[in-house]
């Protein structure tokens, strides 16, 4: 693959202005971990938990392999990827961007009438509304609504039309509400056991490892992810789920990885709940 191939040379052109792209494989996903880091053997950043870069060579790690230096985008560790890769993701919150990814035209009617005007992208269903700007990124902040910024990634489109304006109140105050739709109950603690001594999932190495490793499974999935993403939510309830130890962070987690992969907020809530009541909990 040579440096005047579309792909790369678009992501070039990103990083030259500062957006730092990734390469994204079909189904619009990243690329899985390398050999050494898998499983979390690198100890760096297995589930993009912690903002900053990847420091494995490879484009591992999602968002935190995207990068603006362009020694590393051609360097021999990305060469596979690229050759693979179906089109550029982008980091936006690592250029101080948000975009708000509308993903219908009711979304797109919403945000006409309630945000301000900025520059905005076709989507294959809908638009991304780019601010300048960096948040947290937050999935179903209402129906068809997603933001993407910080430890987050989107594929890029293309320039866009309009004038970029400054991230508005309303837009950070999504992040702040309860999504409609998608968000687990609240898990209730479970009693740590007869002896009363603390739970070992709590050791932080070891439930981070669990949590880390199901994440890498659903999003690695090249098939059947709806089963995949069942099967993973039944296992971490079946290790993890009854002393308490998951949060609804931990929980969020698995299902922003399961999005990732297509599934809608509503099946990830289906899914978590049968897994639960097949196991009893």
């Amino acid at each position: 693959m040579t440096q005047q191939t579309p792909i790369r040379r678009v992501a070039l052109s990103l990083a030259a202005a500062g957006v730092p792209p990734l390469p994204l494989r079909a189904g619009k996903v990243p690329f899985g971990n390398c050999r050494a880091c898998k499983g979390n053997a690198c100890g760096g950043r297995p589930n993009m938990k912690t903002p900053g870069p990847c420091r494995c060579p490879a484009p591992c790690h999602a968002w935190a392999a995207a990068t603006t230096d362009p020694a590393v985008i051609v360097s021999p560790p990305w060469a596979a990827a690229w050759r693979g890769a179906v089109c550029v993701g982008y980091h936006p919150g690592g250029a101080g961007l948000t975009v708000v990814d509308l993903d219908d035209a009711d979304a797109i009617a919403w945000a006409r009438i309630t945000l301000p005007a900025t520059r905005t992208v076709p989507t294959t269903r809908g638009e991304h509304w780019i601010y300048r700007g960096a948040m947290r990124s937050v999935n179903a902040v209402r129906p068809g609504v997603d933001i993407k910024s910080t430890m987050a990634y989107t594929r890029y489109l293309g320039p866009g039309t309009g004038t970029m304006v400054d991230l508005p109140d309303v837009v950070r105050a999504l992040a702040a509400k309860e999504p409609p739709t998608g968000r687990p109950a609240p898990f209730a603690a479970a009693p740590t056991g007869a002896g009363g001594g603390e739970c070992r999932h709590r050791t932080p190495a070891y439930l981070e490892r669990g949590i880390a490793m199901a994440e890498q499974h659903i999003t690695e999935a090249s098939s059947a992810v709806h089963a995949t993403v069942y099967r993973t939510f039944l296992a971490v309830l079946s290790t993890h789920g009854r002393c308490g130890c998951l949060t609804d962070a931990h929980v969020a987690r698995l299902f922003t990885a399961a999005q990732s992969k297509g599934e809608t907020a509503r099946h990830c809530t289906d899914a978590w709940t049968n897994a639960r009541t097949r196991l009893g909990l």
